[in-house]
């Protein structure tokens, strides 16, 4: 958590500091809630209380520390893109059941989307601050690559 104010910082000098406090709230939730180790049994697992059985169908399918768990880029869009599959499916049956009270995703995303391309810097600096997280992540393990990276990386070096 202590490295949410430099890069918080460092976004707010590059894009502006309502962008750096966006990266810094970034950096915390990605630690404590999007870590590389929802695969397991972990405190970030916990953290998400009753609903982190959300995590069960990710966790079964992910070996611990993979290239697709614990990968640069890839294993936080992983889990952006489970985490985003599960809400539009809850908002798309709530507008359902609801029938005009809830705007359905196909009228909201949209505008959504057209919003994101007219003002990209909040979105970077989100996905910046979640990617930076992994990082720290995968430093404080020890090995900034995933598992099956580094022995691809070290039979190559052999040869």
């Amino acid at each position: 958590m202590a490295w949410c104010l430099p890069a918080g910082l460092l976004m707010g000098w590059w894009l502006g500091w309502l962008n750096g406090a966006l990266t810094a709230i970034a950096v915390i939730v990605g630690g404590l809630w999007l870590s590389p180790d929802l695969d397991v049994r972990s405190t970030a697992l916990r953290r998400w209380g009753v609903l982190g059985g959300i995590w069960w169908p990710y966790r079964r399918l992910l070996r611990h520390r993979s290239l697709l768990s614990h990968g640069p880029l890839v294993g936080m869009a992983l889990r952006l893109a489970w985490l985003s599959a599960l809400v539009l499916l809850i908002w798309t049956t709530a507008a359902w059941l609801s029938a005009a009270v809830i705007p359905s995703p196909s009228q909201t995303l949209p505008g959504l989307v057209t919003t994101l391309k007219q003002h990209p810097k909040p979105l970077i600096s989100v996905l910046v601050g979640l990617e930076g997280s992994v990082w720290l992540h995968l430093i404080l393990d020890g090995d900034p690559l995933p598992a099956e990276w580094s022995n691809r990386w070290r039979r190559t070096r052999r040869r």
